[in-house]
């Protein structure tokens, strides 16, 4: 019987593509192609058969030995072959009990037919092998169907009364979801009974937080939320593996600062400085204070400010360089392996939305020849506009927000240098820099309800075609905004704490009021990376509780109030996951935004805090089963989607890892002591005409980068003089205050360093993008030839149908053509 099929799914234009092997008989040499693949509107298997015994008889079933026209033979002896042999087979065992690989016996239903794929259409069914036609379309595939059937469906007569979004907006439907295949939890052991559903086998296998050290199944995951999600959580899972190097460099590093801070040459000498005194930090209730009271600080900004510092800043920058291009090769062995290397996003159906409002202008696609929907170029432009204008709106309010939280710091100094508290008034410095940060994510965690809001409707605003479009225009929004917010206040301390300041005497002040704050004796170092660290560490346990405690708590109050469990076998599946938590109506946008900021953090300023990719480490390790758990207990099912790669997420990271390379030059020729180091070893030092045996050439830092005031200018009723951070003439020289011949030559040093550093990074990092190709040698050659032989066995078996049809109308046959 012929199987019926939607008629929306009819025709349809979808791609075409290989799967996985080929399959040779050694007595006849011939070899069964099947292929399968699945489409947002409907394609499946079909199968065509051909004799190629001219390929030979030495090809294996699998998708990482697939066709190969060369062999490989070895002369070895009979000693050296025995012993290979034993070594492989060690190896074997061992890779065998690695406890990070997941068992495969557990995984049956991933096995899939190895088919060829192309788009269906009920014209070319004889192409197909439909078996049973209720299991023919998976079941991600049918849910695709369905909701595509209901978004274009209207409902009443009028031009925008289409779609179940309409439905649900206007409260005729509460929600439209595809339900889950059953509960995720079983009475019966998994080992002994088996998994009661796929589902039930990704909470046992993925989901529980004892797997949190196992591979993820991705292939079971692909096929349960679709190629979508999957493709994020591989995406995070390689992630997570290559932060595993970077982030034992960077603990090596801190370690190396902590094992020498001691031996620190500067941090001895601030340390000894018992007579030195600093002048007044604040103008009213500061007072002198000395050197060696910036003791601990001084060793703490040592452990990120040290000699591995240079070295990791630029291990990070090729580190990130060679996350994207492995990510590249690994995200082309999955888009093969899932049947998406010709699945392009031109395929996708326009928006309903887009389709309702522009339904009267026309034009015909120049490549299906087919009229469809068109926005006028002057309507785009217009929308544009006011959306970028939106965008540069929110942005500088994040700059007002940042302002207010300076002046804030500039009033509160001198009230936390009075504290009545001996321990605050000790450390008011850190006190007010502390108390800054806490108000600082309070602000933003604020400020970044009000961008989810306005993005959305900046993006419908602009209507885009497709909903890939929407997603791509609507997460560059959101990465803007809350990049900008979560980083001008890192970005200010970074390059401007401290910068502008004066001099004793003559300081600069804010609406000439208040006097602009300056760094700590030790360095403006310690207050970056105490920026840093807080905000890294209070958001992620924010966007941790946000993502499982919130749905956790939602999830009980629901069950609470119909007094149910949250799977009750006594009602259907789809009321068990009503009770469930919605999933966010942006998709994966957060969690793909969340990764990105924390991928920012890692990457731009990682000089200042070498920490920062085991912290991102940690983190990702919960957030992988975090994620798993939220999807398959604590989220109704997502509609299963396709997509060939992570979209413009790919494009930001790759920004970001420019930007790094410029912020980490930057902070380290201008926050860091590095380069006034470098330059007074090698310039100023008791090293820079001659090197004596055990003689440290930063011997006298401390002292020759401290500058001298008269006390008495500043009518404190004191006599002497006080130091304080810059490179400025004696009052004692003919031009007191001003800045020395050493300034300038440090002041050249840095940019020298600046302009050294990042050609040197950018040439190393766009020759390693050009020795790692995007796709794999033999994955290339291997799509090229299934190519090639696709498009034969696509002649034959129409060829075949043609035949078959004369047979019957009793007309001539011909071998060929006609």
């Amino acid at each position: 019987m012929t199987p019926t099929f939607p008629e929306s799914i009819n025709n349809q234009k979808f791609p075409r593509k290989r799967k996985k092997c080929y399959y040779t008989d050694q007595k006849n040499k011939s070899m069964s192609r099947q292929r399968g693949r699945d489409q947002a509107t409907g394609r499946e298997n079909y199968t065509l058969q051909k004799d190629i015994g001219e390929m030979g008889s030495h090809q294996h079933c699998g998708a990482e030995n697939m066709i190969s026209s060369t062999e490989l033979f070895c002369l070895v002896s009979e000693t050296s072959k025995f012993r290979v042999q034993n070594y492989f087979k060690r190896i074997k065992k061992w890779m065998s009990q690695n406890p990070m690989v997941l068992d495969k016996s557990a995984f049956p239903e991933l096995e899939e037919s190895d088919c060829y794929t192309g788009p269906f259409s009920r014209a070319r069914i004889h192409h197909f092998i439909i078996n049973n036609k209720d299991t023919f379309f998976s079941n991600a595939t049918r849910s695709r169907i369905v909701y595509h059937m209901l978004e274009r469906t209207k409902y009443e007569n009028g031009i925008s009364k289409v779609g179940i979004r309409k439905l649900i907006n206007n409260g005729s439907y509460i929600a439209a979801f595809p339900p889950h295949e059953g509960a995720y939890k079983s009475s019966l052991p998994i080992k002994t009974h088996g998994p009661q559903n796929n589902r039930h086998l990704l909470y046992e296998r993925w989901a529980r937080w004892g797997m949190w050290y196992k591979h993820q199944p991705l292939d079971l995951i692909r096929l349960y939320f679709g190629e979508k999600i999957g493709l994020y959580f591989a995406w995070l899972g390689w992630y997570t593996g290559m932060l595993i190097p970077a982030a034992v460099v960077g603990l090596c590093v801190f370690f190396y600062g902590l094992v020498t801070m001691n031996e620190s040459q500067v941090s001895q000498e601030i340390c000894k400085a018992t007579e030195v005194f600093m002048c007044p930090l604040c103008d009213k209730n500061c007072s002198l204070q000395r050197l060696n009271d910036s003791c601990i600080y001084a060793k703490v900004t040592y452990l990120f400010d040290n000699g591995g510092t240079v070295f990791f800043a630029i291990f990070m920058a090729i580190w990130a360089t060679v996350f994207l291009e492995f990510w590249k090769r690994r995200r082309s062995i999955l888009t093969y392996a899932w049947d998406l290397i010709e699945w392009e996003e031109e395929e996708e159906t326009v928006r309903p939305q887009f389709e309702a409002k522009y339904y009267r202008m026309e034009v015909i696609n120049p490549i299906t020849g087919k009229p469809e929907p068109h926005q006028p170029s002057s309507d785009k432009v217009t929308r544009l506009l006011v959306s970028v204008s939106g965008i540069f709106f929110m942005i500088s309010l994040v700059i007002t927000a940042v302002f207010a939280v300076v002046v804030y710091r500039l009033v509160v100094m001198e009230q936390f240098a009075s504290f009545k508290w001996n321990f605050i008034k000790q450390h008011w410095q850190f006190a007010t820099s502390g108390a800054a940060v806490c108000i600082n994510f309070i602000i933003i965690m604020l400020l970044n309800l009000a961008y989810e809001k306005v993005a959305y409707l900046l993006t419908n605003l602009e209507y885009p075609r497709t909903e890939s479009e929407w997603e791509n225009s609507f997460a560059l929004k959101m990465f803007l905004f809350q990049f900008v917010n979560l980083n001008s206040s890192i970005f200010y301390i970074a390059f401007f704490l401290g910068r502008f300041v004066g001099h004793p005497g003559k300081y600069n002040k804010l609406f000439e009021r208040w006097r602009l704050e300056e760094c700590h004796p030790s360095g403006c170092l310690i207050d970056l990376c105490l920026q840093m660290g807080v905000i890294m560490f209070l958001k992620q346990i924010w966007n941790n509780f946000m993502e499982l405690g919130y749905p956790l708590i939602q999830n009980w109050w629901s069950r609470h109030k119909i007094k149910r469990g949250i799977q009750d076998a006594s009602i259907p599946q789809w009321e068990n996951d009503w009770n469930l938590q919605p999933m966010n109506i942006h998709g994966l946008m957060d969690e793909y935004l969340e990764m990105v900021l924390q991928f920012g953090f890692t990457t731009i300023f990682v000089a200042a805090f070498p920490l920062a990719p085991l912290l991102a480490l940690l983190n990702n390790i919960i957030e992988i089963r975090l994620d798993a758990y939220k999807f398959v207990t604590q989220w109704r099912r997502p509609l299963p989607a396709r997509a060939t790669d992570i979209g413009i997420w790919l494009g930001i990271l790759e920004g970001i890892g420019i930007l790094a390379v410029i912020t980490n030059a930057f902070v380290i020729a201008i926050t860091s002591d590095y380069i006034p180091r470098f330059v007074y070893e090698y310039k100023y030092g008791p090293c820079a005409n001659h090197v004596k045996q055990n003689e440290n050439c930063l011997k006298g830092y401390v002292n020759n980068s401290l500058s001298f005031f008269n006390l008495s200018e500043l009518g404190m009723g004191k006599s002497g003089y006080c130091r304080y951070r810059d490179y400025r003439g004696p009052p004692w020289s003919s031009k007191p205050y001003e800045f020395t011949l050493q300034y300038w030559h440090i002041l050249a040093a840095r940019l020298a360093f600046i302009i050294v550093f990042e050609h040197l990074v950018f040439g190393i990092k766009s020759f390693i993008a050009y020795l790692i190709p995007d796709i794999p040698k033999g994955l290339r050659e291997r799509i090229r030839r299934e190519k090639y032989l696709v498009q034969e066995m696509m002649y034959e078996a129409e060829l075949e149908h043609l035949q078959q049809q004369r047979r019957k109308s009793g007309q001539p046959i011909h071998h060929e053509w006609p």
